[in-house]
Parts: structure tokens; sequence; C-alpha cells
């Protein structure tokens, strides 16, 4: 792999757990995504009543100042609890740094760089409340070593990936992930039924936020649904793999896992040899089904993960015939800009899928990336773009290329 070079695009920071080390972020895109852009709106419009509702408030300094004491009383127990032989210098020092961010706080001057007296990135002191040096002012050093840190990190996310061709019975199941940077936040899964009577569980989601920040949320995800669709599978013989509690049970985890802000749309969903699929979004963007009848959509059932942690979310269920595929994408596709700034939009991937009913996965998905190429000229992608193609094939339509 081509050594990762930062530029000023790219952001750097560095992020922290005063007990655990330091931890790095590096921030690639100044987009949001989906996810980002819902839980920051002031007013929200409810699924499925069109009630508007109060959004969550962004994360402000009294919201860091608890997280800030909550790490101080851990870190002087650690102080008290340790025995006399072992060094507590860096607890100490610590400490040290977390006291006098509470005292920027009282004096007002929290979130200053010390360097420019510029303002430290709202997401770095999320990630990090000691941080106190803006993106524009770290070393060269302490960008060189992050650099070869995000390298790392890209080959790990990858490896998390599944297969991009899948089957299972007659599902037939490939994907495209390009991620704007070396990393990404957007997650994708195919979990096979540990019984071949089982069901194939499908996923596809955009973490709110950029960079190493939204990538480790996603190998979060990725984690967390591995072992609840496990879990789930265990009990198949017991009435099924239940995505709502699914949902439920992640959504729950989520909320208490990570910190305030933090947001993912996601689309989950189970495919049997019957041809059934049960599918549920937890604020996601709508699904794409392509049928021999034309195209339906299939659009969010509850709230984005993270937002509120009894969110409900309920299950949808569509029989899929011989030739139906179901689309599943990012806004990184949907939201492709062309030089003149106009977006790619649903409604002509729709277009693209629905003209190709019946094509095999990997050909579909290969019209539908060129047309979105197309339409950016060449330019950049300016957010993560991934497209996920469920089809449900016959033996008669089996193309010499798969």
């Amino acid at each position: 792999m081509a050594p990762v070079s930062l530029n000023k695009a790219e952001s750097v920071v560095l992020a922290g757990n005063p007990i655990e080390g330091r931890k790095r972020e590096i921030g690639m895109q100044e987009t949001d995504g989906v996810a980002t852009r819902m839980a920051r709106r002031l007013e929200e419009v409810h699924i499925e009543t069109g009630v508007e509702t109060p959004a969550m408030p962004e994360v402000s300094e009294p919201y860091i100042r608890e997280q800030l004491e909550k790490r101080r009383g851990e870190l002087q127990a650690t102080i008290s609890a340790a025995p006399p032989a072992q060094e507590t210098a860096p607890f100490v020092e610590l400490l040290q740094e977390v006291d006098s961010a509470i005292q920027h706080i009282h004096d007002g001057t929290y979130g200053t760089c010390v360097v420019c007296q510029g303002t430290v990135e709202q997401e770095r002191l999320i990630a990090n409340p000691l941080a106190r040096v803006c993106l524009d002012c770290l070393s060269t050093e302490e960008r060189r070593a992050l650099e070869g840190d995000l390298e790392l990190a890209s080959v790990v996310q990858r490896g998390l990936l599944p297969k991009k061709a899948t089957r299972f019975g007659n599902w037939h199941i490939h994907y495209e992930y390009k991620p704007a940077g070396p990393v990404s936040g957007d997650y994708c899964d195919l979990i096979l039924p540990l019984e071949s009577d089982g069901k194939l569980v499908f996923l596809l989601g955009d973490v709110a936020g950029k960079g190493m920040a939204a990538a480790l949320l996603m190998t979060h995800l990725h984690a967390m649904f591995r072992s609840l669709a496990n879990i789930g599978s265990e009990a198949e013989a017991n009435g099924g793999l239940d995505l709502e509690k699914l949902l439920a049970t992640a959504n729950r985890v989520f909320c208490e896992s990570t910190f305030a802000g933090q947001y993912a749309t996601l689309i989950c969903g189970c495919a049997s040899k019957s041809g059934e699929i049960e599918i549920a979004s937890a604020g996601h963007l709508p699904a794409v089904m392509v049928t021999r009848d034309g195209v339906k959509h299939i659009h969010a059932t509850g709230l984005p993960l993270g937002m509120f942690s009894t969110s409900p979310y309920l299950v949808q269920r569509v029989k899929m015939e011989p030739g139906d595929s179901l689309l599943l994408y990012t806004d990184g596709i949907s939201e492709a800009r062309n030089p003149t700034g106009v977006e790619y939009g649903m409604k002509r991937l729709a277009s693209v899928a629905g003209e190709r009913h019946g094509w095999v996965p990997q050909e579909l998905l290969a019209a539908c990336m060129r047309d979105v190429a197309g339409h950016c000229s060449g330019t950049h992608p300016g957010d993560d773009q991934t497209l996920m193609v469920i089809h449900r094939s016959d033996s008669a339509s089996i193309s010499l290329s798969d």
C-alpha cells in the first residue's frame, strides 16, 4: 500500500481516553452523513406520523465537563488503589491535564488552541476532551505518526468486510465499497446462518461523522451485530430470528456504549430460501426493490441508532420473485455531485436499476456504479460510497462472468 499523505482537506486529530491511553482520529471529509444531518436538524419529522419533534441538541460544555469530572474520579480512584511499587506518574500527569481542562471551562477558555488561539474542533473535543491543539497546528511528527496508523486502520477495516460475492441458496449478493479516503464510516455486512435452513442476515449503514472516528464506530457496529445475530441464529429453532428485538437491542447497546451525538442509520434484514425478505430500517435511505412490475421503495421504520435507547423498530415483509433485486446504498451514492453541484439522486438510481430487472447482481451493480461515475464526470467523491445488490435468481439467470 502506498504511504498515506495528509493534506489540508484531511483532518488529523488526536483523541484519547485518560486511562486506556490515547487514541487517534483522522477525519477525512467535511461532509456529514445522513445520520449526522438527521441528528443535527433543529426539528425532526417523525418517520411514520409526520409529527415534528425536537431534535437532540449538539454536545455542549456541560456534557464535556461531566465527562471530564467522571474521568477525574476514575483517575483518582486508580491512583489511590495503586500498590506502592506501581508507577503512578503517568496517571498523575493525566489527572493534572483533566484538572486544567476543567479550569479552562470555568474560565471560558476551553476549546482554545494553545498555539494559534483559534478554536479546537468540537468533534475532537468530544472524542478527546483534553485536546488543546487545532488541526492546522499539529506537528510534523504527529502527522507522520498518524499517517502510519491510518494505513493500518484501512487494512483492518477492509479485513472486516464480507466477500464481495456471496451466495445463499438462490440469493446472490454483490456490493461495492468505496471509501472517500483511506477509512470509511459506511458499514456493510453479510452474516450466513449457522444452519443450512436458517436465514441470511444483511446489513448496510452509515455512521455519523467522518474519518477515523466514524470508522471506529463502524467496527463497533460490526462486532455488535455479529454477536447479536449469532445469538439470534442460535434461537431460530425457538421461533426464528427476531429483527425487531435485534435492532432494539443493538440500539440500546449502541446508546450505552457511545458518546452523545454519535448516530448511525442502518438497514437490517434477513432473507429466507423461500424468497421472503424481512427488513427494518433505522432512519436509513429507502431501499429500492426492482420487480417485474416496476420499482418499489421500502422506507425507514424507526429512528437512527443512538438517538433514543428505547426506539422501536418495525419489520416489513416482502416476497421477492426470481429475477427481482433489492438495492441498499448510502448517501455517498444518492448525493454524489457533478461539477456543477447537481446531486445524482435516489430517483436516478431507481430508474437505472428499474430498467435492468433480471440482471445478475454483479452486472446490475456495475451498471449503477458506472452511471454514478458518469454523473460525477471524474470529480472526487465527497463521501463514502457503498451499494449492495441482493438478487433472487433462478438456475437460468447465471451469467458467464458469475
